[in-house]
């Protein structure tokens, strides 16, 4: 089993390859490994997308790499392997960015990634914050409403369908924190940071048989 957490220049991979190493560790889950090899990605058993900065430079940088979008699709979309995208890499599973530009994202959950609108609340959303859960999934295993998740973020995913958002927070309204469609699940936070709650979550992803 081999999880590949995907190098494309766009977010600091050193803390969560720690996390993900710890937890696929303590569960015999196999390897993992950062790559921007397109082979390497298009063979994984489980793909990770991370992502730090702005909606169109993550998108860049995704695309920009020869191979490297077209090998994380093979993966996810054809194969069916599991995928998680946090943070920016969540973002980019939206049907577009409004951050800057309009910019086309993957079309995975339908949505558009817009500001946040928290009157009297600081924008960025930066912190820590009360998951409020609202449906069950796997991956949700041993997580319950009110665990804490860390933030760091001025945009989040407007779900065009209620169903595909898990988890939201209350940051002057409601912010999306957690969705999923089939083989796929995005958490806005950054699970690597959360604590005991983030190992829970990553180590159910690796876990996860969609």
């Amino acid at each position: 089993m081999r999880t590949v957490l995907i190098d494309y220049d766009s977010g600091n991979l050193h803390s969560a390859e720690k996390a993900f190493a710890r937890m696929a560790d303590e569960t015999s889950a196999g390897t993992i490994e950062i790559t921007d090899d397109p082979v390497r990605v298009a063979s994984a058993d489980r793909v990770v997308l991370p992502g730090d900065g702005a909606f169109p430079a993550c998108r860049h940088q995704l695309y920009e790499r020869t191979g490297l979008f077209e090998a994380m699709n093979e993966a996810v979309t054809q194969k069916g392997r599991p995928f998680l995208g946090i943070c920016v890499g969540m973002q980019l599973m939206a049907t577009r960015g409004l951050e800057y530009a309009e910019t086309s994202g993957l079309n995975w959950i339908a949505g558009d990634v817009t500001q946040i609108n928290a009157p009297g609340q600081k924008v960025p959303h930066m912190g820590w914050n009360d998951l409020v859960l609202t449906r069950e999934h796997p991956v949700l295993e041993g997580v319950k409403t009110g665990d804490h998740a860390y933030f760091v973020h001025s945009y989040h995913l407007a779900v065009s369908t209620n169903s595909d958002r898990l988890a939201h927070v209350d940051y002057g309204g409601t912010v999306t924190a957690i969705v999923a469609n089939e083989n796929r699940i995005g958490m806005q936070f950054h699970p690597e940071k959360s604590q005991s709650t983030g190992l829970r979550l990553i180590s159910n992803f690796l876990k996860w048989t969609p």
